[in-house]
């Protein structure tokens, strides 16, 4: 696909509602897939949300809704109240409405004409509070808000699907144990002889498990439809094909048309004893999204704007940018910005997962949902609503939250041809019991009720959920508990690579240094006059590069309070130096090599070079008009925690190397220092991706860890890529992984949290292939009745989400 066409591409979320099992996610992702234009459609069962990318020049928003609309399952929505506070004008009313109706992402509007009462349902994903307000107060509406915001929809319908289970649960619990009680003390004899074969018994125990059955489990029948119309078949089918299957068998026996037991407290069982672990399964499947949930908290509800040099009060959502905010000392920052005035320290520790908090003056950046300290300040506002470093990271999160990591294809393999398989082994389990069992085996039994039993039991054990969740759930609480450590992982595929990497290699300037450079020395060589000249006319000509050592020499410059000069016809050799005039002076500033290419002869003191370079600084070298003019010695100290980091790299069994455009001598220095396992230096920038490749062609598996900028091709070509950057470097970062803070320990926590993921994955996956791989076909040999079989499918779905949150409390 031509860049101009991917460019055109668009990625929303969209919160599902009705998924139960892996079929139910395969079935969506199948029918957004038919729709013209879609390019991608991933849905994740554990968060519950789908990520489409579509076309929008071949189709719209509302086509996709309608396309998981008629697949039968629904769009979680939020609702939102308003009372317009002037609302005596019925033409402006109407206009209010047809532009709200008009809006992505509104699903309706509700306006009462009489008293100027507005509720509007919308899909927080693709429309916020924030959009709607200013739709409202652009047609020159005043009002007042009412209802829940936008950030609290997941909370509330998580805790709305954990009381629907509830009510339902409590229902089938208050029909079931009678049911069960009175069924026990039958069938072992403990009820006088006339109660227990009275005839009206079988239908006392018949009433008791119809509401169980078609009220407790209405949602599987409802289920099995959607899918069976959708051409699937998913654990729903399952459920009621079992608790059908028995239930009706009982209704035949009791009225007398079969001969046998009745089953009526089977049939109840199964359905109360799923529902028991559906309630489970929402309540723990509502933790594993609590880091989203935290990141959502830190937004400000208010913000003080100062406007026409009054202290004005508004909602977060109408701070605009360019707008004067003023943070007193314990309050969140409202919004990114800069600071005009004060000083504090702020707490960003909830985005950069560093604990000391952060000194900020006068143009320092400040960012939205950080704490500020004791001081005031007063920022203005540069990025605002979902622009700001915090909307970002939340975006990502849950976009990482919402992709599939490859170990998941297998499982997705076996989920969709999983249920015909079970009801194949059923059929197969019924046929044998029923026609070759009484041929095999001389017994006493109704062989019609033995082969019922059986198969229920084969249907009711079988549990596709567990598959399904086995990798979502411990991606989302993998990716959560990345996100509150400062650690953005972008998808699940980066989450699963992290933890198979073999070497890691790390640029050396702004990753494993501070990315400050000073300059140390200045030598004269040939040149007539003294330092601050040769200074001079270096500054001059380094003024215009943007590479970081070229910003060391201007400081330095500037510090000495020397005024620099204009340069012209300046020209840039990348990794190699710069060429231009200053004061008709012909200038050459760059590498050893690149002097040497030139056409200058490097007459210098050799033992002077290498003391500088066994110091570990970097030389660039200074010709004017021909001859070399002299040199300047730049240092740039190592991070204080990287010599741990690679030393914890490699008790981890990592390759751990460096990748520099330094002089091979100045990087030997600096690898020995840290005890790297291999040096790439004199690599100049377009060569780095091909130094990574190279190491892929002996079999590495290659992380890089970069600035996420200036090595963007090499962060793409390795296996995985690592950007270690400030705030502004979040959204245009190529790497996958993300690192918010400059704290190196962070590369040791992504690669231990990407291990730990992993493994969690690899233990559901072994628990939910052992699972059914045991005990399907202990159930087709009788070993299992269906009870028993009903309550471990129950508990199934609950241990993979239970040990996917085990993550959540593990110390990395």
């Amino acid at each position: 696909m031509s860049s101009a066409k991917a460019m055109q591409m668009r990625r929303v979320i969209l919160p599902i509602t009705g998924m139960t099992c892996a079929n139910c996610a395969a079935t969506i992702e199948r029918n957004l897939k038919k729709e013209s234009g879609v390019r991608s459609a991933v849905v994740n069962l554990s968060s519950e949300k789908a990520i489409v990318e579509f076309d929008p020049q071949v189709t719209v928003l509302s086509n996709l809704l309608q396309r998981v609309q008629r697949a039968g399952y629904g769009i979680a929505t939020g609702r939102l109240q308003f009372s317009l506070k002037d609302f005596d004008d019925p033409i402006r009313l109407s206009r209010l409405e047809q532009k709200l109706v008009s809006l992505e992402g509104v699903q309706g509007v509700s306006l009462n004409y009489v008293n100027g009462g507005l509720e509007v349902e919308f899909v927080p994903t693709l429309i916020g509070v924030g959009e709607l307000r200013k739709a409202i107060t652009d047609l020159g509406f005043a009002f007042a808000e009412t209802g829940e915001a936008e950030e609290e929809l997941e909370r509330i319908t998580h805790e709305c699907e954990s009381r629907t289970q509830w009510r339902l649960l409590k229902v089938g619990l208050a029909f079931t144990l009678p049911l069960f009680l009175f069924s026990m003390l039958r069938d072992l004899g403990l009820l006088p002889h006339s109660l227990a074969h009275a005839t009206w018994g079988n239908f006392l125990m018949g009433i008791l498990a119809t509401p169980v059955q078609f009220y407790v489990g209405w949602q599987y029948y409802v289920g099995a439809y959607k899918a069976l119309r959708n051409g699937a078949a998913n654990m729903d089918v399952l459920i009621v094909l079992g608790s059908s299957a028995a239930y009706l068998y009982s209704l035949l026996v009791a009225f007398g048309f079969l001969e046998g037991h009745v089953y009526f407290e089977t049939s109840a069982m199964i359905l109360t004893l799923i529902k028991l672990g559906k309630y489970l399964e929402a309540r723990a499947r509502g933790q594993t999204g609590e880091a989203v949930r935290k990141l959502i908290a830190l937004k400000p509800k208010r913000a003080i704007v100062i406007r026409n040099g009054k202290e004005i009060e508004v909602a977060v959502e109408d701070v605009r940018v360019g707008d004067l905010l003023l943070v007193r000392p314990g309050e969140r920052i409202p919004a990114d910005g800069v600071v005009v005035d004060g000083y504090s320290s702020v707490n960003e520790s909830m985005l950069t997962g560093e604990p000391l908090p952060v000194e900020k003056r006068i143009g320092s950046s400040v960012f939205a949902g950080t704490i500020n300290g004791a001081g005031f300040l007063q920022i203005q506002a540069s990025k605002v609503g979902k622009d700001t470093l915090l909307a970002q990271i939340i975006r990502m999160v849950e976009e990482a939250q919402g992709s599939k990591a490859p170990i998941q294809r297998l499982a997705d393999r076996v989920s969709a041809i999983f249920v015909p398989i079970v009801i194949a082994v059923a059929g197969i389990t019924f046929g044998f019991w029923y026609w070759i069992a009484p041929q095999l085996i001389a017994a006493d039994w109704i062989y019609l009720e033995r082969a019922i039993v059986h198969a229920i039991a084969v249907l009711v054990i079988a549990c596709p959920c567990a598959l399904g969740l086995a990798t979502p759930a411990a991606v989302t609480v993998g990716s959560g508990k990345g996100a509150e450590m400062g650690i953005l992982i972008k998808s699940g595929e980066a989450l699963e690579q992290a933890g198979k990497i073999s070497s890691i290699v790390f640029d050396k300037t702004g990753t494993l240094t501070n990315g400050r450079p000073k300059v140390t020395n200045i030598g004269l060589v040939d040149f007539q006059g003294g330092e601050n000249d040769l200074l001079y006319l270096v500054a001059s000509l380094e003024r215009v590069s943007e590479h970081p050592l070229a910003e060391a020499v201007v400081a330095e410059a500037i510090h000495r309070g020397i005024a620099l000069g204009k340069p012209v016809h300046f020209e840039s050799f990348a990794g190699n130096g710069i060429v231009g005039e200053v004061d008709g002076h012909r200038i050459l500033i760059g590498n050893e090599r690149f002097i040497e290419q030139s056409g200058v002869f490097l007459k210098v003191s050799r033992p002077e070079i290498e003391r500088l370079q066994r110091e570990a600084k970097t030389i660039i070298w200074a010709a004017v008009d021909g001859c070399l003019a002299g040199y300047i010695g730049i240092a740039d100290t190592l991070k204080e925690e990287a010599a741990a980091v690679v030393r914890e790299l490699r008790e981890m069994h990592l390759r751990v190397g460096m990748i520099t455009g330094d002089s091979q001598r100045v990087a030997d220095v600096i690898g020995e220092k840290l005890e790297m396992d291999f040096i790439l230096a004199e690599v100049l920038p377009h060569e780095k991706a091909l130094r990574v490749k190279q190491l892929q062609e002996q079999g590495e598996i290659v992380a890089m860890v970069g600035d996420g900028i200036n090595d963007a091709p090499a962060l793409a070509q390795a296996d995985l890529g690592i950007a270690i950057g400030s705030g502004t470097d979040i959204a245009i970062a190529a790497a996958p992984v993300v690192l918010i803070g400059s704290d190196l320990r962070g590369v040791v926590r992504a690669i231990r949290l990407s291990r730990m993921t992993l493994a969690t994955i690899r233990q559901n996956l072994f628990w939910a292939f052992l699972y059914n791989v045991l005990l399907i076909p202990a159930a087709a040999m009788g070993f299992l009745s269906p009870v028993l079989a009903a309550g471990a499918m129950a508990l199934s779905s609950v241990f993979v989400v239970t040990n996917s949150l085990r993550l959540r409390r593990r110390s990395i």
